[in-house]
């Protein structure tokens, strides 16, 4: 039995979204005929009651690609709440992670600089406990903590473990969830076999499936009679493997009896999953978020809560990335180009997209201004606030996006983009054209290939050099 009783069951929760679901005009597994959009522009007329600073929701999916929601062009998953959301605000299309896969995108995001500038931030992905986030370093929480918000980190954590890393060491208040960077949704066991759930710094016994309990303790924040503005980090695990839907316990038990043992690998689960198992999973991440929207809304803070949602990363084995070439742990654009979905209804009009390319360092930057927090100087953030963007239209002027990992590189000026593989040659692409990435221009452009080598290498010059393999 759970130590932490709650009646949300699977049946009451898949009821309580289909309630909301309902409240709204949308059925809970059925797609929604969106209107036009239209490009972005600032509100003409503020809101002279939008003074207030923004609660803010920030929502991570788990490996979720590209193209899995259907208001991204999946054929086959149905994403009615996240549609609705994205109805509702601001959906970026040339939107990135800040690295290619789950930890330094995670770093780049608390720290609004890139992995590289950490030690932490090397580990591509943090797989033991010899590194972590710094927790002397200031992280998104820790600067509004002190700009007066209450913070909380719900879900996974992934930058490093205890007893010398913790959201509680780096300015969240409060942290229910896991260290690692997967788990198995209902024995709640990690890569080592070591269970990973907890609240705060001490283990939670809860043996339901994951992303319910999550679902509901995000519900349950939201719901409080706050005080003061919050920022909530809703990091859900949902959809990685294992492959592992709610409801398929049979699946579950079989993991665990490989990890109990000692199968390595067992939770990577190379050998189980399927299109349709993972179409349940992301329509399950839809559902929930839905939920806790919903949970919002009844709140009352809705018009006053900044909400964000994006992947953590590109989508792996089962995603749909169509046009993209690449997916999770490559720099090609389905490794880094996300799903990114923005609402704010005190100050942003709904039913627009944008096309301005933006990446995680940019959010926590734009986070901090609209928070009125602000950033330490010793420790200068890499992205650039999109706050004058969103509140008066005002884009960023030419700059680089810069992505390394382990093997790769690349750099993102304008529509051109600058990228090597591993053990490739330099190569050229222009997204405007080609964002598949199949026409090479390096040897039509070699000023312009040269010029955007020389800036990549100036900026990987200032982070510190990977440890030998």
């Amino acid at each position: 039995m759970s130590s932490y009783e709650s009646p949300l069951s699977r049946r009451a929760f898949t009821g309580g979204v289909a309630g909301a679901a309902a409240a709204v005009g949308i059925g809970a597994g059925e797609a929604v005929a969106a209107p036009a959009e239209r490009p972005f522009a600032a509100r003409e007329r503020p809101d002279e009651k939008a003074g207030r600073r923004p609660n803010i929701l920030f929502v991570l999916g788990d490996d979720l690609g590209w193209a899995d929601l259907s208001s991204y062009g999946s054929p086959h998953i149905r994403t009615p709440h996240l549609d609705r959301l994205a109805r509702q605000g601001v959906r970026f299309t040339q939107a990135y992670s800040g690295s290619a896969t789950c930890s330094p995108t995670r770093f780049s995001l608390y720290t609004g600089r890139f992995p590289g500038r950490t030690e932490g931030g090397l580990a591509e992905p943090i797989a033991d406990k010899s590194v972590g986030l710094d927790p002397t370093h200031p992280t998104l929480a820790s600067l509004l903590r002190g700009a007066g918000y209450a913070t909380a980190l719900i879900g996974k954590w992934h930058c490093g473990y205890l007893p010398d890393y913790s959201p509680t060491k780096s300015g969240w208040d409060e942290f229910f969830g896991n260290f690692g960077g997967a788990l198995e949704y209902y024995s709640k066991l990690g890569l080592s076999g070591e269970y990973d759930l907890y609240e705060g710094d001490a283990t939670h016994k809860d043996l339901r499936y994951y992303t319910r309990i999550l679902t509901e303790r995000a519900s349950e924040y939201v719901r409080r009679d706050h005080d003061r503005p919050w920022l909530l980090n809703l990091n859900f695990t949902t959809p990685h493997w294992p492959w592992v839907a709610d409801g398929d316990t049979e699946t579950s038990a079989e993991i665990v009896r490989r990890i109990k043992a000692g199968e390595r690998g067992a939770l990577q689960h190379r050998d189980g999953g399927s299109i349709a198992t993972y179409t349940e999973l992301v329509q399950d991440l839809d559902r929930s978020i839905g939920h806790v929207l919903h949970a919002l809304k009844k709140s009352g803070q809705e018009r006053d809560t900044l909400v964000f949602f994006a992947s953590d990363n590109g989508g792996e084995r089962f995603s749909y990335n169509w046009p993209l070439s690449g997916n999770k742990g490559s720099l090609r654009e389905g490794g880094i180009r996300v799903p990114t979905i923005v609402r704010w209804p005190a100050r942003l009009d709904g039913g627009q997209v944008s096309d301005l390319p933006v990446y995680t360092p940019d959010w926590t930057a734009t986070l901090l201004e609209l928070a009125g927090a602000r950033p330490d100087p010793a420790r200068p953030l890499d992205g650039t606030s999109l706050a004058r963007y969103l509140l008066r239209g005002t884009e960023p002027g030419e700059r680089d996006l810069f992505w390394r990992v382990r093997g790769e590189r690349a750099l993102r000026r304008g529509p051109w983009k600058y990228y090597r593989g591993k053990g490739s040659a330099d190569q050229l692409f222009h997204l405007g054209r080609d964002q598949r990435e199949q026409a090479d221009l390096a040897r039509r452009e070699p000023a312009l290939l040269a010029e955007l080598r020389a800036a990549w290498e100036r900026t990987d010059a200032e982070l510190l050099p990977y440890p030998a393999a």
